[in-house]
């Protein structure tokens, strides 16, 4: 496939189908679980991850990928005929990936134009990013349109969740017992928001039922739209999510996808969020 090609990392939780069919390369991060560090998608599938999250024990941990891996990405790109690169990447307020793709993009300067995007998103926030990419690229435009349009993405994406236990953000030190005993109790299921490249609390609501609702109404808030995606983790209420927007029609088809262990780690089973780019 020659002309401008798309490379992301694993945390976009686009499915394998999706990327091969837009061409787009993928950089796996790593998860470990204790010594045991293990390749995304490559030596842990999703299905795996929250089947050993069930177990319990430690909280797993996650790492960038290594300079190399992306330079092997850019390089596998350019034997395939491309002419420039445009990188999409896991926000960089939240992981060092970034850093990763910008030394490769230095190193491999010579065999090929590479242009690093920072999503300022997680999951298929970013997904969507790659997405508008990968179209334009497809579409034949040159390297700066499509970094255009990555970019543009970025800056109009919205993304919403709600997080169904505050289990693993207790465990990963993210808020201390006291408050996650006290938000259990009260069943309180916040909704968070990704902003400005961070995770932000958006609001509290005190059921799932109406956290879901509530999801939906501020998509439906949001007028029409150009894409849309909904996502979950391990949770199969997503379909009532999908349900309360089944009168939601994007200008490009629905994106429905899992949430894997790169965010998964910190989510938590039961998380369900939606991201959107309005028209």
């Amino acid at each position: 496939m020659t002309g401008i090609r798309v490379v992301t990392d694993s945390a976009c939780d686009l499915s394998d189908s999706l990327l091969a069919e837009l061409g787009v390369g993928m950089v796996p991060l790593r998860v470990r679980f204790g010594d045991e560090e293990l390749v995304d998608r490559e030596e842990l599938t999703t299905k795996e991850f929250w089947a050993r999250n069930a177990l319990g024990g430690a909280l797993p941990e996650t790492s960038a990928p290594s300079p190399g891996a992306f330079c092997r990405a850019f390089e596998r790109m350019a034997e395939e005929g491309a002419t420039g690169v445009v990188c999409v990447v896991l926000s960089s307020r939240l992981s060092a990936t970034i850093e990763a793709a910008r030394q490769a993009a230095s190193e491999t300067g010579g065999l090929l134009p590479v242009r690093v995007v920072d999503s300022r998103s997680v999951t298929m926030g970013e997904g969507l990013v790659v997405v508008e990419a990968a179209e334009r690229a497809m579409a034949g435009a040159e390297l700066e349109g499509v970094l255009g349009a990555a970019e543009r993405a970025a800056s109009e994406l919205k993304v919403l969740g709600a997080i169904d236990t505050l289990e693993n953000m207790r465990r990963g030190g993210r808020i201390g017992g006291a408050a996650a005993m006290l938000g259990s109790m009260l069943a309180i299921k916040p909704v968070i928001e990704v902003r400005d490249g961070v995770v932000e609390e958006e609001s509290k609501q005190r059921t799932r039922a109406k956290s879901l609702r509530y999801l939906a109404a501020k998509v439906l808030a949001a007028g029409p739209l150009r894409r849309l995606a909904v996502f979950g983790a391990d949770t199969p209420d997503v379909d009532l999510l999908l349900e309360l927007l089944a009168g939601v029609v994007p200008l490009h088809p629905r994106l429905v996808g899992d949430i894997g262990p790169v965010i998964g780690t910190h989510a938590g089973p039961g998380a369900v969020g939606v991201a959107w780019l309005a028209e």
